[in-house]
């Protein structure tokens, strides 16, 4: 269970940074001319990446 927690505190965490604290793109403005598409793909690859290290370096400790 805390291991999900901590998955989508970091889910969370990047969407409310690209959609609510970034109103003038200057941290994701470099993704402004993607299409919607790259944007899933950058994201999902994003969080696979991220939970697939997050799991890695808590194996010791599970």
């Amino acid at each position: 269970m805390g291991s999900f927690v901590i998955f989508l505190l970091i889910v969370l965490t990047v969407i409310i940074d690209f959609y609510w604290f970034d109103t003038d793109r200057k941290r994701w403005g470099w993704m402004r001319n993607w299409s919607k598409l790259n944007k899933i793909i950058f994201f999902s690859g994003f969080l696979i990446v991220s939970s697939i290290v997050y799991f890695g370096l808590s194996l010791k400790f599970l």
